[in-house]
């Protein structure tokens, strides 16, 4: 199950691809555009980042932290911000926990067969620490987009 817009967002504290711990209660006063993705370096995973990264400077003008977070160790997010010269942070959830408590874990159906795993999905985290806008199911190609057409109808 998503979060609800008007939720408080789940705290949480994270290693980034650096090693350092990053809380969400670190961004407190700006927005967060918290986007939960399957895997780094696979194709859609791949498109989706690279976009964030291209509009990455406006997303700071609009006073916006661009956090992705996925299972994957922060070894493969150094790997895969370094590839691909992602500017954001990434971090890494490898037990679930920031993913679980976003309701992002969900059964997938894939090449006929059904199983768990991260459903593409980017959450909009007001200055207050509050749920502001739920995107489930978001598209790799559109979704960084989506998100700046929406914050720019907010200023």
């Amino acid at each position: 199950m998503f979060l609800e817009v008007g939720a408080k967002a789940p705290e949480f504290t994270l290693s980034d691809k650096d090693g350092n711990q990053v809380s969400l209660s670190d961004f407190l006063g700006k927005k967060v555009v918290l986007y939960f993705y399957p895997r780094d370096n696979t194709p859609g995973c791949t498109r989706q980042a690279c976009a964030f990264a291209a509009a990455f400077e406006e997303f700071k003008n609009l006073n916006a932290a661009v956090i992705g977070v996925s299972k994957d160790s922060a070894a493969s997010h150094q790997k895969f911000a370094e590839k691909h010269g992602l500017p954001f942070l990434l971090l890494a959830d490898p037990e679930l926990s920031v993913i679980q408590a976003y309701g992002v874990w969900q059964e997938k159906k894939m090449y006929g067969k059904t199983g768990m795993g991260v459903v593409r999905s980017t959450y909009v985290i007001d200055e207050a620490g509050m749920v502001e806008k739920v995107m489930p199911k978001v598209k790799p190609d559109t979704n960084a987009e989506e998100i700046l057409t929406y914050l720019r109808g907010k200023q």
